[in-house]
C-alpha cells in the first residue's frame, strides 16, 4: 500500500495528465454504445449497451469505401512527399551552392502562410484542369514538396556525419547514389517521422476533401463520412462516436507500432540546427 502511495505521489503530474488525456477518449467510447436518446446527456454510464451502433454506422453509410479513399490518400500523399522532399532536405543539408540560405528562408516563410490564402487560386487551377470532385488535387501538390517535411528532414540530415558523405564520393559515388545508399538508410527514423506526420494530417484532413471532393460521394473520405450523420434539425451522436472510433483505430494502431521510429526521429531533428 505504501509503495503505491508512493508511485502515485511520484508521479502525479504524468497521472494528472494521462487522465486528461484519456478521458475524452473514454468518453467518446462509451457515448457509442449509449441509445440516441441518452447520447450527450448528464449520464456518462450507458443505461444500456448498444453495440448495433457500429453496424448502423456500416448500414447507414459505405464506409468501406471512405476508408479506402482514406488510406488512398494518405498512402499516396505521403509517397509523393517523401519522393519529392526526402532530395529538397538533402540538398539543403548537405550540398554547398549559391542561395542556399535564402532558399532554406522562403521554405520557413511558406509554412507561416495560411492554407487560406491560397485556397481560390489553387481551386481555380484544379477546376480548369477537371480534377475537381476527385483526390487528385489533394495529393499531386505533393509532388512539389512540403515546407514543413522538408525543414524536418534538413535538421535531421544534418546530424548525419559530413564523413560519411565524403567517403561515398571518394568512392565514385555521385550525388543520387549518396542519398540513396548512404543517407537513407541512416535516415530511417527521420523519414519515419515525417511520412507519419504527413500521413496523421491527410488521415485527419476534412477541410482539402470537403472543398474538393464534396461534390462526388464516391471520393469521400472519413472526416466527410462523419459529417453524413448530421442533419438539419438533429445530430445522431451516439452513431458520430462510433463512427469515430472506427476512425481513430487505424491510426492508433499504426502509431503504437511505429511509436519508437517516430520519437526517435522527432528527438534527433533537434540536435543540431
Amino acid at each position: 500500500m505504501n509503495r503505491t502511495l508512493l508511485f502515485v505521489a511520484r508521479h502525479s503530474l504524468a497521472i494528472a495528465l494521462c487522465v486528461m488525456f484519456v478521458a475524452p477518449v473514454g468518453f467518446l467510447l462509451l457515448t457509442s454504445f449509449m441509445s440516441d436518446s441518452q447520447a450527450l446527456t448528464s449520464s456518462y454510464w450507458p443505461s444500456s449497451w448498444h453495440p448495433s451502433n457500429y453496424a448502423e454506422v456500416f448500414a447507414r453509410t459505405p464506409m468501406p469505401r471512405y476508408l479506402l479513399n482514406t488510406v488512398l490518400y494518405s498512402l499516396v500523399a505521403t509517397l509523393f512527399m517523401l519522393l519529392s522532399s526526402v532530395p529538397a532536405a538533402y540538398a539543403l543539408a548537405k550540398l554547398r551552392w549559391r542561395g542556399q540560405g535564402t532558399v532554406l528562408v522562403v521554405i520557413v516563410c511558406m509554412m507561416m502562410i495560411p492554407p487560406q490564402v491560397t485556397t481560390i487560386p489553387l481551386y481555380l487551377v484544379w477546376a480548369n484542369a477537371g480534377l475537381t470532385g476527385t483526390l487528385w488535387p489533394l495529393v499531386l501538390p505533393m509532388l512539389f514538396g512540403d515546407a514543413f517535411s522538408i525543414f524536418l528532414l534538413r535538421q535531421f540530415l544534418l546530424t548525419i556525419p559530413g564523413e560519411y558523405l565524403d567517403a561515398a564520393r571518394v568512392d565514385g559515388c555521385g550525388e543520387w547514389r549518396t542519398l540513396l545508399r548512404v543517407v537513407l538508410p541512416m535516415a530511417r527514423p527521420g523519414i519515419a517521422a515525417a511520412a507519419l506526420f504527413q500521413f496523421f494530417y491527410a488521415w485527419n484532413d476534412y477541410y482539402g476533401p470537403l472543398l474538393y471532393t464534396s461534390e462526388n460521394e464516391h471520393n469521400w473520405t472519413l472526416s466527410l463520412g462523419l459529417a453524413s450523420f448530421r442533419t438539419v434539425h438533429h445530430v445522431q451522436w451516439n452513431l458520430v462516436s462510433a463512427a469515430t472510433i472506427l476512425t481513430m483505430v487505424p491510426v492508433v494502431v499504426l502509431f503504437f507500432f511505429a511509436q519508437r521510429a517516430f520519437v526517435q526521429g522527432v528527438t534527433l531533428t533537434g540536435v543540431k540546427g
